[in-house]
This record gives structure tokens, sequence and C-alpha cells, in this order.
């Protein structure tokens, strides 16, 4: 299992902590060569932190002592110049790009009366918007081989309401509908498009989150989740990085269009 993804070359989004970086050391460690792309800053909303220029370094030398190349490019996916040089860039590296992770986004609480619009509009161009103008600069690179696999990192609220989280939500449905709508436009190509639904995850988010409201990670993650499965308030990184190993390699090969819930048995609900 541990070159089954041998020669590939996988970009993606948010790489700096949490998820993506479960994700980019998953793929590094089944032979991938990983392209970390992330802000590495903080920005204006919502104002809790990001990742950082430090934990992009340290991800290089984690993937280096994997035995695998990475490149990292610091950049918003709200920002189509950045996006289209650090496509380049790793065309340039590598050769081409195999696999799309498209993990970047965000999540705040906020009342549809007391929303402005530029919170709206932030969440909607990083979880909606951002994943458009990465896949348009990656996609034609996937053509040209041939084959490819794009994972959208959605959430259960693609797949569901929640509370005080419309702009969340209407970003995470409009992912869930980018996936069914690529998936066919791109199959004649050999392309493969799917989006994962984790419930609350343990990361660096929910610790920002909680900062915002006055609460503790846990209790968002209850507030969020109210998981099935009993004692599990949140699903850990590593846990959504063994899913989309098994979706980017040839063991999923069949697998397009789909939606894949890791929810610890809340949409049962």
């Amino acid at each position: 299992m541990g070159a089954e993804l041998e020669g590939r070359v996988a970009f993606i989004t948010g790489a700096a902590h949490g998820q993506g970086r479960a994700i980019a050391l998953s793929l590094a460690k089944a032979g991938a060569d990983i392209v970390a792309f992330d802000v590495a800053a903080k920005i204006e909303y919502p104002a809790y932190r990001q990742g950082s220029t430090e934990e992009l370094r340290s991800l290089e030398a984690e993937v280096a002592a994997l035995g695998r190349r990475a490149l990292v490019a610091v950049g918003d996916v709200r920002d189509a110049a950045a996006v289209q040089s650090a496509v380049d860039a790793a065309v340039a590296e590598f050769g081409s790009i195999d696999i799309l992770i498209n993990n970047a986004g965000i999540v705040a609480y906020a009342a549809v009366d007391e929303m402005t619009e530029d919170e709206w509009d932030a969440m909607l161009d990083i979880n909606l918007k951002g994943p458009f103008l990465v896949a348009r600069a990656v996609v034609p690179v996937l053509k040209r081989a041939g084959r490819g696999v794009i994972v959208n990192n959605s959430s259960v609220m693609g797949l569901r309401g929640g509370n005080r989280l419309s702009h969340y939500v209407a970003s995470k449905h409009g992912l869930t509908g980018l996936t069914k709508a690529w998936a066919i436009e791109l199959a004649p190509f050999g392309i493969r498009v799917v989006s994962i639904h984790p419930t609350g995850v343990n990361t660096p988010m929910n610790d920002g989150l909680a900062e915002l409201e006055g609460s503790t990670a846990l209790e968002i993650a209850e507030r969020s989740a109210g998981n099935l499965l009993p004692g599990v308030p949140w699903i850990e990184p590593e846990d959504v990085a063994e899913l989309v190993l098994y979706l980017v390699s040839d063991r999923a090969r069949f697998a397009t269009g789909a939606q894949f819930t890791l929810d610890a048995g809340l949409l049962t609900r």
C-alpha cells in the first residue's frame, strides 16, 4: 500500500494545518509528491488563526522525511493570479498534477438578520468561489494527462441545514452541486470528482471558532454535531485523510459524482 500513489502529484489547498496537513502527509506516505497551498496569514473574516508559513515549512520537512518532494506556495484561494502562479510552479517542478484536494475553507456563526454582506461574501468567496478558481487552473493540466481526481471537502452541512450557519451551509451545498456538475463535465476526460462530508473535525478551526463564540472547542463540536456514535464529539484529521487516500487511489476508480460521508452517524438522525 505504501507506493500506491507513486509518481503522482497532489495539489492541496489549506494545507498548513488541520485536515489539509493530514491529507498531505497521508498522500505523501502513499508515494505522492505534494503541492501545499495555503493563505498562511490572518484574514479579516473570520478573525481566528489560519495556517502559517512556519507550518508550511514544517510540512515541507515532514514530506521530505517521507522521501517525497514538496512545493509550498503561499496564496489566497480568492486570488486567481496567486492560484495560477502556484499551479504553473507545480507543473514546472513536477511536470503535471494528478490530484486536486479543494480543502481550504472557513466557518463562522451569524444570524441571517445580523450577518453583514462582507461576512456573506467572504464565506462564499473562500468556500465556493475558491474551489472554482483552483479547479479552473488545475483542470487543463488534468485534461492534458487524460486522468485525474478532484476531491472537494464539503461538510455534513453540505447535505443538511444548520442553525446560524446560513452562509456556511449555502457555500457547502454549492460545493456539493459543483461536484456533481464537474463529474458530468469531466468524465469524458478521465477525471473523477467526488465530495467528502465530515462531521466536526478536531482542528485549530474549532479552537478559533470557540474563541469567537466565547465557548470551548468541545462545546462547539457538540453543538454542531450530535453524532450518533457515543463519545465521539468530533473525528480526527487523520480519519478524513484515510478517506481521501482511498478516494484518490485506484481502489476507488469507479467513484465519481458521489458524496462520501464521514459523520459518525450524524446524518442518520
